[in-house]
């Protein structure tokens, strides 16, 4: 159609969508065509109805079909916006509550296909399928003061210890039925405050079919689960977090998307969402489909959810699942499943032009929020602004300190001398990025182990390793994550069909390690030498990495003012060490702060009296020396006095 046509097309339908909203969508650039596609709730000169609009290019028919219409697709038959792939119609009899879908019939095989809505706010519970109209814009939000103070922030100079949750699987009713929203409001809220992280990161809550997936294979890009309630109820989730002084920080899958029928996939008979050439469109790993990134309208689809998240929900943070998969076209492939680029390279330039797209936009239009990305290779500015060369993530996990320092916990301690490296390389490369410090949900997962199983010797020795292990972590440069259970010694692997072991908080070696990671998260909270100076080598110091033989470090951490500094003394054997010099930078009483051999916190009790005056003699190249006991399997922190 000509413009004229596309103008008479549009005024046969309320003003939703404008000319100007198709020319921006089919260059890539509408940020907010949530607010345009899928089901509306009007005004209009006919009455209250609902808009329907949906791109599908391919089509030969669209109709809206669904509890209003009897799913009769001869009764609302929509009509094409111009060139443009969109189909839009305008239901009087339709209303909030009512159940949709849409009928498609391709041009191209002629074949007869029910979907659900991409731009939908709200499913059924699943197993069944069908979108929800809902009103996004009728709740009341508290949070203003939190979000006013988070537009003036610099995440990356304050604390920030996230608790790592799936919502299905933190805590359930007796009867093994999910919590709600709100009833998650009311107990993990607190849990969370009273445990001392600053954030929460949710396991993808956006709509999803397989529980098993934990909700990486999506097919609600706009809408939060109905598995715990419907969209109101999760804003009053984020709000109460906010007015808890609790982040929130979603898991975001924008690198592939399932097969499902109902869903994406071969969404008007042909590969509209996904790559055509089965070589660039499969992740077979997961039996999943790519987003074609090269298309405008699909890279507007994924940008728009981002913003989405953002602005309608409040959200904190997204942090983008499975980068490396999105960077590379050989990512899990063999040689011939592949197509190179056009200079012949494994790089998939159209995913990296949306990634540096995504990041841009975040930063531009929510100043404070955080993304943070899953990379696990090597590629060089994951963390740094895109007009440096980088990809513009605020933040990324560092797979490489996780992976070899749970290595080297898992080792027995009389070995642990030959793998010493293991703790000291991680500071070579810790300011090459921006990184986060997961101990995630995969580390606990498909035969891994829970993470106190993992630690080697007797009852008390793995709880000893794993306070140690938490010790030596909080004082990593680095932000910090931990998955839920991890704080109190779960012993089962996790399984996101049952609720978390919390009678463990009865037994007192469980409960006390809970006390410990409660006060390490407040300890964090309270040095700024622990968060300040995160990603520069100016916030970190090594005493003596040498020590191999007896599997002690040393080093500091400072503030932005550098006489504000932490020092870390680690044991990682079970033998104790009396008299154990450490040079300092500065003489006077050295207050132990923290000692993870706490009898609190269930250990031996061995330690320092509180503290240790330093000595007026040379060690390690440094002016003064402390004469320390250092407990078994041991972290213990001391802070100069004024």
């Amino acid at each position: 159609m000509d413009k004229k046509e596309t103008s008479d097309t549009m005024t046969k339908l309320p003003p939703l969508i404008t000319e100007y909203d198709l020319y921006l969508f089919g260059e890539g650039n509408h940020l907010r065509v949530f607010e345009k596609l899928g089901a509306h709730i009007v005004e209009t000169d006919r009455g209250r109805g609902v808009h329907f609009a949906v791109w599908a290019p391919n089509a030969e028919q669209v109709s809206v079909i669904g509890s209003f219409n009897d799913w009769n697709p001869d009764k609302h038959k929509m009509l094409p916006l111009g060139s443009s792939g969109v189909w839009a119609t305008f239901v009087p009899e339709a209303k909030e509550g009512d159940l949709y879908k849409y009928f498609i019939k391709s041009r191209y095989d002629g074949v007869i296909r029910i979907k659900t809505d991409p731009y939908g706010f709200f499913f059924e519970e699943r197993p069944k399928t069908a979108t929800v109209i809902y009103d996004i814009n009728k709740y009341s939000w508290s949070d203003k003061e939190w979000m006013e103070a988070r537009r003036k922030t610099d995440q990356l100079r304050r604390p920030m210890a996230i608790y790592e949750v799936h919502l299905g699987s933190w805590m359930r009713n007796s009867d093994g039925s999910f919590l709600s929203y709100r009833e998650l409001a009311d107990k993990l809220i607190p849990y969370v405050r009273q445990m001392g992280f600053t954030h929460v990161e949710l396991l993808p809550v956006m709509e999803h079919p397989l529980d098993e997936s934990w909700g990486y294979q999506c097919t609600g890009y706009f809408a939060p689960t109905s598995r715990y309630g419907p969209p109101e109820d999760f804003m009053y989730f984020i709000d109460c977090c906010h007015q808890a002084g609790i982040g929130v920080i979603l898991d975001w899958v924008p690198g592939h998307f399932p097969r499902d029928d109902h869903a994406l996939r071969l969404f008007d008979g042909t590969c509209l969402y996904e790559y055509e050439d089965p070589k660039k469109s499969e992740h077979k790993d997961w039996g999943t489909l790519i987003f074609n990134y090269a298309r405008n309208e699909v890279r507007n689809f994924l940008l728009a959810s981002a913003f989405f998240w953002l602005d309608k929900y409040h959200i904190d943070g997204l942090r983008v699942d499975a980068v490396a998969s999105m960077l590379y076209l050989d990512y899990s492939k063999s040689p011939g499943e592949w197509v190179p680029n056009v200079y012949g390279g494994k790089e998939n330039l159209e995913a990296i032009d949306f990634i540096k797209r995504f990041n841009e936009m975040v930063h531009s239009y929510f100043p404070g929020v955080v993304t943070i990305a899953e990379e696990s290779t090597a590629w060089p500015g994951v963390s740094r602004p895109t007009y440096l060369g980088g990809l513009g993530f605020t933040m990324k996990w560092n797979m490489g300190w996780m992976h070899d320092t749970l290595e080297y916990f898992s080792k027995d301690p009389i070995y642990r001398k030959y793998h010493h490296s293991n703790l000291t390389f991680s500071l070579l490369y810790a300011f090459s990025e921006n990184f986060v410090l997961p101990l995630s949900h995969d580390e606990v997962v498909h035969g891994k182990r829970a993470l106190i199983e993992k630690m080697p010797g007797d009852l008390w020795q793995k709880f000893a390793n794993l306070r140690a292990l938490y010790g030596y972590m909080y004082g990593h440069p680095g932000k910090k994550l931990l998955f839920m259970g991890n704080e109190f010694g779960q012993w089962w692997e996790w399984d996101c069909n049952a609720s978390l072991q919390w009678h463990l908080l009865e037994e007192q070696m469980h409960g006390k390690l809970n006390l410990y990671v409660r006060d390490l998260n407040l300890l964090y909270q309270s040095e700024p030498a622990l968060y300040e100076v995160d990603f520069t080598s100016e916030g970190f110091e090594w005493i003596d990495f040498y020590d191999a033989d007896q599997s002690v470090i040393s080093f500091i951490r400072k503030a932005k003012h550098p006489d504000n500094f932490l020092l870390f003394v680690c044991n990682f054997t079970p033998v104790p060490r009396f008299n154990y010099t450490v040079g300092v930078p500065r003489g006077g009483y050295y207050r132990e702060v923290l000692n993870s051999d706490s009898e609190l916190y269930g250990g031996s009790n061995l330690g320092n009296l509180g503290g240790v005056l330093a000595k007026e003699k040379e060690a390690h190249n440094r002016p003064f020396s402390l004469e320390l006991t250092l407990p078994p399997l041991s972290v213990i922190i001391l802070k100069p006095e004024e």
